[in-house]
């Protein structure tokens, strides 16, 4: 075991410490704290603020704070994330084994992959796949087969997966620390 995935996150610290800390999982954490309620700009949520601080300041109880603090630090010891990986949140893995047993499709695995859309230049795409096909990099992820064509393996390494069921939106969201811009649109980005 790694010292890095030794250490943990405390209450006491604060929201920048701890993105400085551990920047590998930085979209995991920032979307894990969003989740919780710490995620609207100009809030009473600061990056210098503890962690603890934020959530007070939201009127969030003990238990509340106590579940994130749980939940941040099952996101370090967790290989979601990894930059060599892809990987896929158990929250979308059980949406997408739920949507596999209602098309029929049981056992099949995910492709993921990208294409050219949009103002600054691809786009991801998910959808069900059988098997690899000849040219595939195969990645695994909470049981589920990611099939991916190599020619995009490079630029998708390190992406998560996730699922969100909110009142604004409610779909599977890519996380991929490779990508440097984005359409307005939010439709496609750029490397």
């Amino acid at each position: 075991m790694s010292a890095m995935s030794e250490e943990k996150i405390y209450r006491t610290m604060t929201i920048e410490e701890i993105f400085q800390r551990f920047p590998q999982k930085g979209n995991l954490l920032a979307q894990e704290m969003a989740n919780a309620g710490l995620h609207c700009v100009g809030c009473s949520a600061s990056t210098w603020e503890t962690l603890e601080g934020g959530m007070y300041g939201h009127g969030k109880t003990e238990e509340e704070i106590n579940s994130l603090i749980d939940r941040l630090n099952t996101i370090l010891s967790t290989d979601e994330g990894s930059p060599d990986a892809i990987t896929i949140t158990p929250k979308a893995a059980q949406k997408l084994r739920q949507i596999l047993e209602q098309e029929g499709k049981a056992g099949w695995g995910l492709r993921f992959g990208e294409k050219a859309a949009g103002c600054s230049g691809f786009s991801f795409f998910l959808d069900f796949s059988e098997k690899a096909k000849t040219g595939d990099t195969l990645f695994e992820s909470e049981g589920i087969a990611i099939h991916v064509h190599h020619k995009s393996a490079e630029r998708l390494v390190g992406s998560v997966i996730d699922y969100v069921d909110g009142l604004h939106e409610a779909g599977f969201k890519i996380s991929n620390p490779h990508v440097k811009s984005s359409c307005g649109c939010g439709n496609s980005h750029g490397y």
